[in-house]
This record gives C-alpha cells, structure tokens and sequence, in this order.
C-alpha cells in the first residue's frame, strides 16, 4: 500500500515538473496533478494496450517510434478528462510525454534509492 502511495506521489509530482518545463501543459496545483496521475494511471492500464495493439503494424514499421505518439495521445486524453490540467496541443503532448517519461523515471530512481539506504 505504501509502495502505491509513492509512485503515486512520483506520478503527480512528475507532471507537475512537466508542466513547469513544457509550455503548452498547464497544471492548476497538485491537487489537479494527483487526480491527472490516477486518471492516467487507469488509462495507461485500459486504453494504451488496446492502442498499441490497434497500431503495431504502423509501430513496428517506424520501429516503436510510433509508441512516442500513442503516449501523446494519452496524455492529451488525460488532459482532456482531468479539470486543472491542461495539454495544448499535440506537439506539446508528445514532447510532454517524452518530459513525463525521463523525469518520472530519474524521481522514481532516486526514491528508489532514497528507501533502500
């Protein structure tokens, strides 16, 4: 339980750096950024799979570059469905992903270490 609170936590405070290094995504406060984490939590399990099985002709043959748009569009449909957090565009939704992705990874690392010192 504690394990999921953290990357919960890692999520939120993730998007709330990638809205400050983004222009075109736009968080209200951590609030938005914590229900924009659950909600891309659920859509990350639900509509992504189905996504990328819809698209692994056109993903393998851009070899996975394709899974660069698809995390896009998840964010941008997160955006669309969580009041606070805004994402302006696709090209914002793309690189906003490509942002999302290294800086939850380098977060989630250091907490990562932080808990097994």
């Amino acid at each position: 339980m504690i394990g999921f609170i953290i990357t919960w936590l890692v999520a939120a405070i993730s998007l709330l750096i990638t809205a400050y290094v983004v222009p075109g995504i736009y968080v209200a406060g951590f609030s938005s950024a914590a229900l924009a984490a659950i909600l891309m939590g659920l859509i990350n399990a639900i509509v992504k799979p189905i996504l990328v099985l819809l698209t692994l002709p056109l993903t393998i043959l851009t070899l996975g570059l394709f899974l660069l748009v698809i995390n896009g569009i998840t964010l941008a449909l997160v955006g669309y469905l969580t009041p606070g957090f805004d994402v302006n565009g696709f090209l914002p939704a793309i690189i906003g992903a490509i942002v999302l992705s290294l800086v939850s990874s380098v977060i989630g690392h250091l907490v990562k270490e932080g808990t097994n010192a």
